[in-house]
């Protein structure tokens, strides 16, 4: 299998966006390409994972970049996924933000999603030894 290439702070057109968006399932977002397009467009940073020219992963992070960063969305091809592509995407895109004290997520209540953020040195709220909430609200 061929190398996967790692890019910075591209953003992919809206066709190859929607085709990832939906190989993973994520319709909601496919539903307004040219929303997701946009929406991408104005993340703080985006890193893509591509394999001979064909986007086959992208992470993106929103914030101030400063005291919050939000990974808004990681997601790899299923014929790629459990190949360290989703590792390198996290640790790629979260570079720069090092020394920013809080790097947050949401995602589904899936295991194999908590084993892998856990991996990556993310901690569920419930989880944590002080009281702390989250919220959110979805229209």
């Amino acid at each position: 299998m061929p190398d996967i290439e790692l890019t910075d702070y591209e953003i992919p057109n809206l066709d190859e966006l929607v085709r990832l968006y939906e190989r993973v399932g994520w319709d909601a977002y496919t539903r307004d390409p040219q929303r997701l397009h946009d929406a991408v467009n104005r993340s703080l940073r985006v890193v893509c994972a591509r394999q001979e020219g064909t986007l086959v992963g992208l992470a993106r992070v929103v914030g101030d970049g400063l005291t919050i960063v939000y990974l808004q969305d990681i997601l790899v091809d299923p014929e790629h996924q459990r190949a360290g592509v989703g590792r390198r995407l996290l640790q790629r895109v979260l570079e720069p933000f090092a020394e920013v004290r809080q790097q947050v997520l949401i995602t589904d209540d899936e295991s194999r999603q908590r084993a892998f953020y856990e991996a990556m040195g993310f901690t569920e709220i419930r989880d944590l030894e002080y009281p702390i909430r989250a919220f959110v609200r979805f229209s």
